[in-house]
């Protein structure tokens, strides 16, 4: 078969492939995609959008179970599971349908299949079908493959009593207990959800203290509202090994003092982190390095091996879908030779995690600045003292920024509370310009508005806040 020719082919059809392949046609790249499964990867399919659905759900759900705060009545409130996996489905599928339509709008050659590398600028692709396509040639080729969820010796998932987050996001039926294996922003995500819906639900994480990559004072005021929601949360704490029974799964944890403990649960989740999707490429072949499970690349995604290049999840954290968009936007960008292309500042990286309550943050963390040797003012204003919380009813929660005292740069904001998803992007932007604490003071904000925490907090890093 004559082999299909491309300025640019992508490997991977997520939030950094597809976003790499409509920059590539716009910026006049003859451009091809590839992808074994769905169109919007896992992030659309199986990620960010469908678990997003499911925690509107619950979070409708804890409203009209407090209606009476409100002077409302919403009597025998219950939930039909199959409709609330049917709404988060359709929200996936709707997503990849419109993912498909830029790939028509952009003129971009979608190709179902399975890629692997064979030479420099060249692809095999085999069909879902099982046989061979025509090879693809491409003078650059970006590898957006993702990851998947990583699995440890003795705790390997079945589908059926302890899952991945796919299982937990289909549920045949609700488990009436769960032990979530792993405290990051998918866990706790999880245990959100499924504890607002009347599971009884426990978290183990080995680290010192959940969400561990946020701050530690956020990370804490976390953890005592989830605690208050009645989520068991076992930091220090390490899972020696699971018993599966006949519809219930036991799970032996070796506490902090060294004591183990058996719990029994109907269904396990494993949100232990994701692996890079690199078997089976022919990585090895070109002499990519691949590091712990992921390619290594520099600043501009390349991998060493001409012309090939990695972005996303396979390329290393943090594994988030809007940092993978970005670089792959930034890699096009350099391969097409557009002029001003910085390469990716990592600490103007948000981060977000959409359990109730939610958790934002971007930049340093106040111990990650203090070890990097700044001297710092750090700003805090509680959601208790802010007038749009009180009137919402949301007044669990904190707004933190961090100065450095010699500059007044920002170099840090974590936020827990209501909106926090939403309310960090002001000071991404502030981040991203390189605002500083007097700038943020002069900006006027709206009132009422939960994005008046933000001024105050800097206000109060400066010992000017006018509301505590």
């Amino acid at each position: 078969m004559t082999a299909m020719r491309f300025d640019l082919a992508v490997i991977g059809a997520g939030p950094g492939g597809y976003v790499a392949a409509i920059r590539a046609s716009q910026l006049g790249l003859k451009t091809a995609i590839v992808e074994r499964e769905h169109l919007g990867g896992i992030c659309l399919n199986w990620g960010c959008i469908p678990t997003k659905a499911l925690l509107r759900t619950s979070e409708l759900y804890q409203a009209m179970r407090r209606a009476s705060a409100f002077g409302l009545a919403a009597d025998n409130v219950r939930f039909d599971l199959a409709r609330v996996v049917e709404r988060s489905r359709k929200a996936a599928e709707r997503l990849s349908n419109g993912v498909a339509y830029l790939m028509r709008k952009n003129n971009i050659a979608v190709i179902d299949g399975t890629a692997r590398l064979t030479g420099q600028g060249r692809i095999a692709v085999t069909g879902k079908g099982g046989g061979p396509l025509p090879d693809i040639e491409a003078a650059h080729i970006v590898v957006a493959t993702g990851a998947r969820a990583k699995v440890l010796p003795g705790l390997e998932p079945d589908g059926r009593l302890i899952w991945t987050y796919r299982e937990a996001m289909v549920p045949q039926s609700f488990p009436q207990s769960l032990l979530i294996i792993g405290s990051g922003a998918i866990g706790i995500e999880f245990a959100s959800f499924y504890r607002s819906l009347g599971a009884e639900v426990t978290v183990v994480e080995m680290l010192p203290r959940i969400l561990p990559a946020e701050d530690a004072e956020i990370s804490a005021l976390a953890r005592k509202a989830l605690a208050r929601q009645g989520i068991a949360i076992h930091t220090d704490t390490r899972v020696e090994r699971l018993v599966k029974n006949a519809d219930t799964v036991t799970t032996h944890l070796r506490k902090p003092n060294g004591e183990l403990e058996a719990l029994t649960t109907a269904r396990v989740i494993l949100a232990i982190g994701i692996t890079g999707n690199v078997e089976g490429l022919g990585l090895e072949q070109q002499g990519v390095k691949v590091d712990n499970g992921h390619i290594a690349v520099d600043e501009w995604f390349r991998t060493g091996a001409p012309g090939l290049y990695a972005i996303g999840d396979v390329a290393g954290p943090p594994w988030l879908a809007h940092k993978a968009s970005h670089e792959g936007v930034l890699c096009v960008e350099k391969i097409a030779g557009i002029e001003g292309v910085h390469p990716m500042d990592r600490n103007a990286i948000p981060s977000c995690t959409y359990s109730a309550p939610q958790v934002a943050s971007v930049g340093l963390t106040e111990e990650g600045a203090g070890a990097g040797g700044y001297t710092v003012k750090i700003g805090r204003f509680p959601y208790s003292a802010n007038g749009k919380a009180i009137a919402q009813g949301e007044t669990e929660g904190l707004v933190k920024t961090i100065f450095d005292a010699k500059t007044g740069a920002l170099l840090g904001a974590h936020i827990v509370g209501a909106e926090a998803t939403e309310l960090i992007h002001s000071l991404v932007i502030a981040k991203t310009l390189e605002t500083t604490e007097a700038e943020l003071i002069a900006a006027i904000f709206p009132h009422p508005t939960l994005s008046e925490m933000i001024g105050e907090s800097v206000l109060d890093a400066y010992g000017r806040a006018l509301h505590i």
